[in-house]
Parts: structure tokens; C-alpha cells; sequence
């Protein structure tokens, strides 16, 4: 078993995203699946194409996601990612799409990943945590979107998913926005991959 888990860059004012803050610490293997780390740009273009070759040259049994929701609450796993592409604030490299399609694809995507039982887990153990019904227009949608068009297109058999996480404190020194712990993210990531994993 293998396991594709990616946070990204920061981006906009942030000096860290707390998405590959923690997938960075996540260990090496999580119930005998081996797991793979990867940053991705905050980019729309650049994840376009680099997230498919990832999961080519990866070829994990599940894509697990993560980003970055400044001023959510909680864990939030989404359920759906839609075909577009469209922000006012400018990514990474500068690039702010209007009302454009991800690929000729499909209006949207849910998630393979058993999102309600994650929740569940995770609110088991403590760790505030939700179902989210959008993940916006971003490149976090994007990023969802793409990776669940490409393990349709090509009929591959992984299970996809993304996980939006909150500001760690650090980042809400002068923000009056909620925060939640780098090491209860982590946790909560770990365990969206053990309930991901029974379902495969």
C-alpha cells in the first residue's frame, strides 16, 4: 500500500502553510502503507500538471490532500470539488483566472474517501472537525478537482481526498482569527489515512 499526501507552499503574506507543516511530520508508514510527502505550488497551473504526473510516477493506492483555510475552525473534509477556476487575488505566480475550467471535464468530483466516518473519528478523538460542502475556487479546489479527473480519466483505482486545516497560533499573533495546535493537524491528517485506508 501506498499513500500520496501533499500540503502546500505559503502563499499570499503567510510565512508557512500549516498543510505541509504537518504532513511533514507525519511518520514514514501509517498502518503498513508506505507514505509519500509532497509539496505543491500555489499555482493553478503549475498543480494542473504537476499533480497528475505525482500520482503517475507515485502510483499510490490513496491521494490524500491538504491546504490551508484561514479562519475556519476546524478540520474540514471536502466533499466536493467543482470545475473551475476563479479568483480575485492573484496565486503564487501572479496568474487570477475568471470563470475558467479546471480540464473539459465533468461540473464536479466527490471525494472517494470515507469523509463522514473521518469526521467521526477524529470528533472521537477529540479534534474539532466538520464536512465541508465547498472548497472554494481556489487552488485547493483545483488541486481536488485535478486529482480525482485524472484517477477517473485514466481508470485508476485510488482513492482521492482533500482536508482543509485551520491558522496554527503562530500565524494568529496579530490576526483575530481561531488557530488550532500543528501537532492535533497532524493527528487529525494521520487519522483521515487510517479511515481512508480501511476503505480501500
Amino acid at each position: 500500500m501506498k499513500v500520496l499526501i501533499t500540503g502546500f507552499e505559503p502563499f499570499g503574506e503567510e510565512k508557512i502553510n500549516p498543510s505541509w507543516e504537518a504532513v511533514k511530520m507525519l511518520p514514514e508508514e501509517i498502518e503498513g502503507a508506505r507514505i509519500v510527502k509532497k509539496q505543491l505550488p500555489v499555482s493553478f497551473k503549475r498543480v494542473r500538471r504537476l499533480l497528475p504526473e505525482l500520482i503517475d510516477d507515485t502510483k499510490p493506492d490513496l491521494v490524500l490532500l491538504t491546504g490551508q483555510a484561514g479562519g475556519r475552525f476546524n478540520i474540514t473534509v471536502e466533499r466536493v470539488a467543482i470545475n473551475v477556476m476563479d479568483s480575485v487575488k492573484g496565486d503564487n505566480d501572479g496568474y487570477a483566472p475568471e470563470d475558467e475550467l479546471i480540464f473539459n471535464g465533468p461540473a464536479a468530483y466527490f471525494a472517494t474517501i470515507p469523509i463522514r466516518r473521518i469526521v467521526k473519528t477524529l470528533r472521537e478523538e477529540k479534534i474539532p472537525a466538520t464536512i465541508s460542502n465547498s472548497a472554494g475556487t481556489y487552488v485547493c479546489n483545483t488541486a481536488m478537482y485535478t486529482a480525482l479527473h485524472h484517477i477517473s480519466s485514466q481508470g485508476l483505482k485510488a482513492k482521492a481526498g482533500f482536508i482543509h486545516v485551520p491558522y496554527i497560533p503562530e500565524q494568529v499573533l496579530d490576526k483575530t482569527k481561531p488557530s488550532m495546535s500543528l501537532d492535533m493537524i497532524k493527528r487529525g491528517i494521520q487519522l483521515a489515512v487510517r479511515e481512508s485506508l480501511k476503505s480501500l
